[in-house]
């Protein structure tokens, strides 16, 4: 992992935020157990160990480290969600919004703390926690006792109410609903304006970046299988371009005012400087003129090199699709909701990606053809360059041969580095250098 990466994706996890749409899987949020608090699972019996657990000091009944609790404190930046609302920057942007505490808003508290109703509350519950252990693995309350007991299985913590975390669809949909969002949690542009971050997410890298706070050994296989990171990839892909669609139906995007809501527009084709020209023809399609705004297509053009290696037969019919929804984006909301329809028709019948494993064979294949996409200048403008150079890592990770190309992954990340000076024709010619590297 590049000290780049480890920046980038730092702010990211502490601007969590939100854009898109609704999740299948029940938000540990919304589900009626009560949740405890982390403080429930600190004792150092439990989770709240300094060290972890291994093979030579494990008691009888661990199979985990034991020292979750710390690595979330001192290393995870979603126990920092929520002393970020304290911040000077973030009362600045409260008070531009008229919210006259960060730290008591729902608008603010539904991703950067484990926000539930106050009748959810136990009593070592502390909403200054943040993004604690229940706001992902589900309130704790009928099975806090039961998951440690030696007789314990995992389907049965599920039973309960725990969140099944280790699979890909929940795992990617937990995430979207905070990194990107849901009906009810919606970062819009007016909030942007005030200045929160643009939201970016990539579900595998983002989760290799928490860090970890177990591993997937041989005891961690038998328990829950292992997901490899090609299907974790591409879960997150499809799952961010299912929500996204959905959305774009919803009253968030077909609103009554004047000017359709702009957070799901390209950011970049209006915020980059006046002097730098990232305009292309080449990468916006047929009849786009400049200065326009394109509703944001990146997860589906990263879908389309996807396909090119597993159903190379549908490649077109996503690339009229996407360029029909760019179109769409500039005529009305019923053009919207019929280029949507053709896309919604893609995603369904490719939603079973998510679901098989993938070979080595097929996982190099696809992240040639990612590369070779932007190689061509397919996909240059930022937001898609930045999910190519994501891409890109987490498949190298998954083929485990990253110390052969770590040189040229570094090349690509730098290319992305600043989205201010970001240059379309120099991450083209990075992408044409280490093509073949890939």
């Amino acid at each position: 992992m590049t000290q780049f990466l480890s920046r980038f994706i730092a702010t990211a996890l502490i601007a969590s935020g939100v854009l898109l749409a609704d999740v299948a899987h029940a938000d540990p949020s919304f589900t009626a157990n009560k949740h405890l608090g982390v403080g429930s699972c600190a004792a150092g019996p439990c989770h709240g160990k300094l060290a972890p657990t291994t093979a030579t000091n494990a008691n009888d009944n661990s199979n985990v480290a034991q020292n979750e609790y710390r690595r979330w404190q001192s290393d995870d930046l979603h126990s920092q969600a929520y002393t970020v609302l304290e911040s000077a920057k973030a009362k600045q942007m409260a008070a531009k919004l008229g919210i006259a505490n960060p730290t008591s808003a729902a608008m603010c508290l539904d991703c950067h703390a484990d926000n539930v109703p106050a009748a959810q509350r136990g009593p070592k519950f502390q909403i200054r926690d943040g993004v604690g252990c229940e706001a992902c693995h589900g309130g704790a309350e009928k099975w806090l006792e039961s998951h440690s007991a030696k007789t314990a299985t995992h389907p049965a913590n599920l039973a309960k109410g725990m969140y099944a975390t280790e699979l890909p669809r929940p795992r990617a949909e937990l995430c979207v609903s905070c990194h990107l969002g849901t009906r009810d949690k919606f970062a819009a542009h007016t909030i942007m304006g005030a200045g929160h971050p643009r939201l970016v997410f990539e579900l595998e890298t983002f989760v290799a970046n928490q860090p970890a706070h177990y591993v997937v050994d041989a005891d961690y296989i038998a328990r829950k299988g292992k997901i490899s990171g090609m299907r974790l990839w591409l879960s997150g892909q499809l799952t961010v371009a299912k929500q996204f669609v959905s959305l774009l139906q919803s009253p968030l995007y077909q609103n009554d005012k004047l000017l359709p809501e702009l957070s799901f527009y390209d950011c970049h084709s209006c915020h980059h400087p006046m002097n730098v020209v990232r305009w292309s023809q080449q990468r916006v399609g047929d009849g786009i003129k400049p200065g326009t705004l394109r509703l944001q297509t990146q997860n589906l053009l990263i879908l389309q090199a996807v396909a090119q290696v597993l159903d190379p037969g549908a490649v077109e019919s996503l690339t009229t699709a996407r360029h029909q929804l760019v179109h769409a984006g500039q005529t009305d909301y019923a053009a919207v909701k019929s280029a949507v329809a053709q896309i919604d028709i893609w995603l369904k019948a490719h939603d079973s990606w998510a679901d098989r494993q993938f070979t080595d064979a097929e996982t190099g294949k696809v992240r040639h053809a990612v590369i070779s996409m932007a190689a061509a200048d397919k996909a240059s403008d930022y937001m898609e360059a930045e999910q190519v150079v994501f891409g890109i890592q987490t498949l190298t990770y998954a083929l485990g041969d990253l110390n052969s190309r770590k040189a040229s992954l570094d090349q690509l990340f730098t290319a992305v580095k600043n989205q201010a000076n970001f240059d379309p024709a120099q991450f083209v010619t990075t992408a044409r250098a280490v093509q073949e590297k890939f």
